[in-house]
């Protein structure tokens, strides 16, 4: 499956704000977008005056970019959000990507960041619903059952990913039984449980042209 393989604190550094891609590092003072806050680039810090096309496309790359999805599935993500027969377009377009296995490791605290969460997942280390799950884009439901392999629990690796993100907040759609590391998807989440700064109108007038 394709994936970026670039820096990518120079992404948060494009977007102005931290999309929390590399784990601890994103919470410290050595976090890129804390010590070099211009964008990338010889002309990162030009002042250039946006586009309408180009606030909505920004708005895009964000969304993109804080989830781990390039173009071709996003589009994808997009045309199911329109078609479901409730809600906002906008509004089930982060739902959908708020429900893929990878994000919801990262929610759990199961994983430092989405890509580790991707790269955990694909790598064999839990189950859905009591069946090997390692495809970090399948979609989760209401009522599925997410578990660490009993064989992953006492690694280091997981010890010291459960340390770092013990204080992490899980959100309220989600359910984390702390003793077996087996969760549940109570239910898909509000907006207003969504921790991204986006208007995500501008991305559905974008697609919409």
């Amino acid at each position: 499956m394709a994936r970026y393989t670039g820096a990518v604190c120079r992404q948060c550094r494009r977007e102005g704000q931290k999309l929390f891609l590399k784990g601890e590092k994103c919470h410290t003072v050595k976090c890129p977008v804390l010590t070099r806050s211009k964008a990338p680039g010889q002309h990162g810090d030009g002042r250039k005056k946006v586009s309408e096309y180009g606030i909505q496309l920004r708005a895009k790359q964000k969304a993109k970019r804080f989830y781990g999805v390039l173009e071709k599935q996003f589009r994808k993500y997009f045309e199911q959000a329109v078609k479901k027969q409730e809600g906002i377009t906008g509004e089930n377009l982060l739902r959908i990507l708020e429900s893929r296995m990878d994000n919801v490791v990262y929610r759990l605290g199961l994983a430092s960041s989405r890509p580790e969460a991707r790269q955990l997942v694909t790598h064999n280390h839990f189950t859905l619903n009591g069946h090997k799950a390692n495809i970090p884009s399948q979609l989760l439901k209401e009522g599925d059952v997410i578990a660490l392999k009993e064989g992953s629990r006492d690694s280091a690796k997981f010890k010291m990913i459960l340390e770092q993100n013990g204080s992490r907040p899980i959100p309220q759609w989600l359910e984390l039984d702390q003793n077996t590391l087996t969760a549940k998807v109570v239910r898909m989440p509000e907006r207003d449980e969504i921790d991204l700064e986006v208007e995500e109108h501008l991305i559905v007038e974008l697609y919409s042209k």
